[in-house]
């Protein structure tokens, strides 16, 4: 079924006659005349009863109009809701984030996008770095934040941040009188770290055997504010992004920088390679890129 023919029919019953519909549509009655007849032939049945000089509906031809009238809302809201699509007004946005990062960039990208497009919808699910390659991947979210590098195979990769990690120690500690910590003299200290599934939890495993040793793991957890607490309970030391300072707040935490140590923390955010993009998520993207440029 054409909608313009259908649209020719609907014509026709609403101005009631076949040229005040053909003046109004700016279409030949005989091309009117060929639409309808197209219609019933495509549905199998008579829509008008064309024994009278007025248009009169047939039974069917009143099932046709009533249901004619729905399809015709249902375009006009279609036209609506697309517009509104690509003006980036509504839609929904699924980002994977590991709780740190959440937790320090996840605020100011959710309330610079919130001011500009109110009515669209960000998900947040919080994983592991190494999860949310895998939850970016398989689709099962629009956009993810990693730890880089990544597999650029299978990802558009774009930088985010980058920061440089520091010693949290307590501050009775006897380290913790020094200007700068080099990583070798935490050696026999009893480390606290993320779990397994974070990539901080690989990263600090594998500096500290870039210097000469395999650090004593003593607690893991997946939150940053709880490694911080034990560090204030002088149970451990841990190495965090310097981005935590600005939100940790205990007075026993003492935070010092690594001397002759070059291992940066780098963000990327990522997407999956060869997939559709909704506008809404292109906006995102560029909303974070300009965070990141600033």
């Amino acid at each position: 079924m054409e909608l313009r023919d259908l649209k020719a029919f609907m014509a026709v019953v609403e101005h009631g006659s076949f040229t005040k519909a053909a003046n109004e549509s700016f279409v030949s009655q005989p091309s009117l005349s060929k639409s309808i007849k197209k219609l019933e032939d495509t549905l199998h049945v008579e829509l008008l009863n064309r024994s009278t000089r007025n248009v009169e509906l047939t039974d069917a031809g009143d099932i046709v109009y009533k249901q004619g009238q729905k399809i015709m809302r249902s375009v006009h809201d279609l036209h609506i809701l697309l517009d509104d699509l690509l003006h980036i007004k509504t839609g929904s946005i699924k980002l994977g984030i590991p709780p740190l990062i959440g937790t320090l960039f996840f605020p100011k990208i959710a309330r610079d996008f919130h001011q500009q497009y109110p009515e669209v919808h960000l998900e947040l699910v919080e994983r592991g770095a190494k999860m949310v390659g895998t939850l970016v991947e398989n689709g099962e979210v629009d956009m993810g934040i990693v730890v880089l590098p990544t597999d650029e195979r299978k990802f558009s990769v774009q930088p985010f941040v980058e920061d440089q990690f520091f010693v949290f120690i307590n501050e009775l500690h006897p380290l913790a009188q020094q200007q700068h910590i080099q990583l070798q003299d935490l050696k026999n200290e009893t480390f606290i770290i993320f779990a397994e599934e974070f990539a901080l939890h690989d990263y600090v495993i594998k500096s500290c055997k870039n210097v000469g040793f395999t650090p004593y793991v003593g607690y893991k957890s997946s939150q940053w504010d709880l490694i911080v607490e034990l560090v204030s309970s002088n149970l451990g030391v841990t190495l965090l992004p310097y981005s935590i300072a600005a939100k940790q707040t205990n007075a026993n935490v003492k935070i010092l920088p690594l001397y002759n140590f070059d291992m940066p923390w780098r963000l990327g955010i990522i997407t999956k390679k060869n997939t559709y993009q909704s506008y809404a998520l292109k906006q995102l993207l560029k909303t974070v890129r300009i965070q990141e440029d600033n």
